[in-house]
């Protein structure tokens, strides 16, 4: 894996969120990078290389306690009309990718095989494009406000 990778998707997305949304935060390393708003790193947005070679791209919720974990999930799939059409059938909600145990829960889609082989620009760029739509349809109703569908008129899905 290749830390260069997740700083490459880490420049693209900052420059895809709309300003409105305010500065980001950034983490990455050779196997993830993560993005969050304010001081609420327990939920943020993430794309991660797994373990069998493919690609996990949404938001999660990483809070000490189920509950806590499981309140944040539940606001959002109540917005689920809000946020569907931007992000399609390929959005799950649930546990953390890979266990049935655990309090971290999230909202994301496991795919892309091959992404980490190639690593390069356009991978970075597709990688950070579809973390974007995470951001635009996700952010306004984590803040209590409505979807604005930047990423629909973006075309990404």
């Amino acid at each position: 894996m290749s830390r260069t990778f997740f700083e490459q998707v880490v420049d693209v997305v900052v420059g895809l969120i709309p300003s409105g949304l305010g500065s980001p935060s950034t983490r990455y390393s050779a196997v993830n990078m993560k993005l969050w708003f304010g001081d609420a790193d327990r939920e943020h947005y993430e794309a991660q290389f797994l373990r069998d070679g493919t690609v996990e791209i949404g938001f999660h919720a990483e809070h000490r306690s189920a509950e806590a974990n499981e309140a944040v999930l539940e606001t959002l799939v109540a917005s689920e009309a809000q946020w569907r059409g931007v992000l399609g059938p390929a959005a799950t909600a649930g546990r953390f990718v890979g266990t049935d145990r655990g309090p971290w829960r999230r909202l994301s889609e496991v795919g892309r095989a091959g992404l980490g082989a190639d690593q390069d620009l356009d991978a970075a760029v597709e990688v950070a494009e579809r973390l974007a739509d995470y951001v635009e349809a996700l952010e306004p109703i984590r803040r209590g406000s409505p979807a604005d569908g930047t990423a629909a008129t973006r075309g990404n899905t």
